[in-house]
């Protein structure tokens, strides 16, 4: 007789097919993958968006793949991306910017005076102006948050609706245009190459990246955010970290709003306001992208990435003929949808159920 002992389906100890438990195996890994990488996941809507919208459209063809309105995406893209690197860090920090996007608008008209009006070389009148209204205003934002100990939520918005003010006030509610000493660097800011705007906000993704992933500055960002008085004690200068946070953001509001007005040809008073309020849109995409509102934690990438499905979100809705009325719908359901992820995200990870 055999020793052999013949094991019934179902008996304890059987061995699954191998098949089945190899595939739920290999699913199970992805899915804990994608839980612990929050880029993959912003990643994956973006791709399912360009998906949709590539070849659903009003006339029935894929016009999302067109030149013409690639361009156009990555005209809406790159200013809410890069505003977005320095909301990021602020938002990690513990703090936010509403006035950035009034930056946005301000600093191309103190471009156009210094150039104009003052006489100032077309070169060294963008650098001021980006330094002046963009580093500027972000060391009083930094001097009002950090050592007057203004909420920043509410010292931003005032300096914000004072710069709205100058804005409309030096500029008369009116446009006005390039000045012609520097038209010819027009190129390198998106006009006439509407994907310049875009490389610019590729090369400053690696360098943001690069510098809170990579260096002291961007590790004592996050342990400011999570742990203030901890980093103190630890020697970090916690007051640094935030007024330099501040005059970077703002000074990546003041280039993209100059970006902005070379790529239209025009400087706008209204280019920052209501109906287009770039401050909004950043903290969205960094949000989206998987950075907390509370501090502590955030991404550069996916900042990027949550710009992204904002801009193919505006313009998909335009390619398939839909109205832009509801768009704001979609955006608020967008982020709600994202912070829930994130915080159901976060307590499986203190739970160690994510790692």
């Amino acid at each position: 007789m055999s020793n052999t002992v013949q094991r019934a389906p179902g008996v304890a100890g059987q061995q699954p097919e191998p098949g089945t438990g190899t595939a739920w195996r290999y699913l199970r890994q992805a899915g804990l993958f994608l839980a612990r990488q929050r880029e993959a996941t912003v990643f994956i809507v973006v791709l399912l968006l360009i998906a949709y919208f590539g070849f659903i459209s009003s006339a029935g063809r894929p016009v999302f793949f067109t030149k013409i309105d690639l361009v156009n995406l990555s005209v809406i893209a790159a200013p809410i991306m890069i505003i977005a690197y320095g909301e990021v860090l602020l938002l990690i920090c513990g703090e936010i910017d509403l006035s950035v996007g009034f930056i946005y608008a301000f600093a191309p008209f103190i471009m156009y005076f210094l150039i104009q009006y003052d006489g100032v070389p077309g070169i060294l009148g963008i650098i001021l102006a980006i330094l002046i209204v963009g580093g500027g205003v972000g060391w009083v934002n930094a001097f009002l948050t950090v050592t007057l100990r203004l909420p920043s939520f509410v010292a931003t918005l005032g300096t914000g609706f004072i710069l709205g003010g100058l804005t409309l006030t030096m500029g008369h509610g009116e446009q006005a245009p390039i000045p012609p000493s520097v038209k010819g660097l027009g190129s390198w800011f998106g006009q006439a190459n509407g994907f310049a705007q875009f490389y610019w906000a590729v090369i400053l993704l690696v360098v943001f990246h690069l510098l809170l992933r990579q260096t002291r500055w961007g590790l004592h960002t996050i342990a400011v955010g999570g742990n203030a008085l901890g980093a103190r004690e630890a020697g970090v200068n916690v007051a640094r970290i935030k007024y330099g946070n501040f005059m970077l953001t703002g000074i990546l509001g003041a280039f993209a709003g100059i970006q902005t007005a070379f790529q239209t040809d025009l400087i706008d008073t209204f280019s920052g306001g209501a109906a287009y309020q770039p401050m909004f849109y950043a903290v969205a995409a960094a949000v989206i992208g998987g950075t907390a509102m509370l501090g502590g934690s955030g991404t550069i990438i996916g900042a990027f990435l949550g710009a992204a499905v904002l801009a193919v979100l505006t313009d998909g809705f335009a390619v398939i003929g839909v109205s832009a009325y509801p768009l704001a719908i979609f955006f608020g359901g967008a982020i709600l949808i994202a912070m829930i992820a994130n915080v159901q995200l976060a307590r499986l990870r203190g739970e160690g159920r994510v790692r």
